[in-house]
């Protein structure tokens, strides 16, 4: 079955355990933790020593497993304790962005021999590593992410199928899907109200709200066999407690609903 779960970027303002409660009450099957060094980080990489034992408990707690986190960072140093901490929590996947800069041959290789490294780094962990598409970025659509694929050909190395990016980047994510299906370990998922760049205040960014085809999409990844995380990712101003909830709860109601339409859940 397809895991649903959220980023718990979407309750930066508050602890996990704050984040946590909510996520579960929505009806979601994991969490996505955010390890994002200035922006949110309920899994700190450099205080995971002691803050595994409480993380831990309540994922127990909450019956909420980790699904993945999202780290956002090319720098190795942070990366190799990143993957040490993801190993330790029982995290199987560590989602960052390509970097670099669209259209520039020369930040694409330099991006290319970092991911590659770090690739190898998590392999030696045993966590898989997960890029995405990003708007503006140097794999910023389907093209750039199938070379990237090609170019690094790490076992360790996933795609993070983001359908908002490739909306923005000019693409049908539904017809896109089962280009990179073979290499999909992991998908953030979010709506978006017009062509970009960016993808709107948090509200419009709740899946159902925008003019991305997700039923489509949906069925894109049911057609092709999809069994990996799905987390909601929902990036902007910060949220109280009851807006954040409600874009939860309003996407899990969304997602869920077509996914069982699918006879996927």
């Amino acid at each position: 079955m397809i895991k649903l779960g959220v980023n718990s970027v979407l309750f930066k303002r508050f602890s996990f355990r704050e984040a946590a409660q909510i996520i579960s009450r929505c009806g979601y099957d994991g969490v996505e933790i955010s390890a994002i060094e200035g922006m949110c980080e309920h899994l700190a990489p450099t205080k995971y020593k002691t803050q595994k034992t409480e993380l831990l408990s309540i994922s127990q707690e909450y019956n909420l497993p980790f699904l993945s986190a999202e780290v956002a960072s090319r720098d190795r140093e942070r990366m190799l304790i990143a993957f040490e901490a993801c190993r330790e929590l029982s995290i199987p996947v560590a989602n960052i962005g390509s970097g670099g800069k669209s259209g520039d041959e020369e930040s694409f290789k330099e991006a290319m021999d970092i991911i590659s490294v770090l690739a190898s780094d998590a392999e030696s962990f045993g966590v898989t590593l997960c890029v995405k598409a990003h708007v503006g970025a140097a794999v910023h659509n389907t093209e750039t992410t199938l070379r990237m694929i090609r170019e690094v050909n790490s076992k360790a190395l996933g795609v993070d199928m983001d359908p908002s990016h490739i909306h923005r980047a000019g693409e049908n994510p539904a017809l896109e899907l089962p280009n990179v299906i073979d290499y999909m370990k992991h998908i953030h998922i979010r709506d978006c109200l017009g062509a970009g760049p960016s993808p709107g205040e948090p509200p419009f960014q709740a899946c159902g709200r925008g003019d991305i085809d997700l039923y489509g999409y949906c069925k894109a990844m049911v057609d092709a066999k999809y069994s990996g995380p799905v987390s909601l990712e929902i990036i902007g101003a910060d949220q109280s407690l009851e807006s954040g909830a409600v874009i939860a709860a309003e996407s899990y109601g969304y997602i869920n609903a077509c996914l069982k339409r699918l006879g996927a859940r």
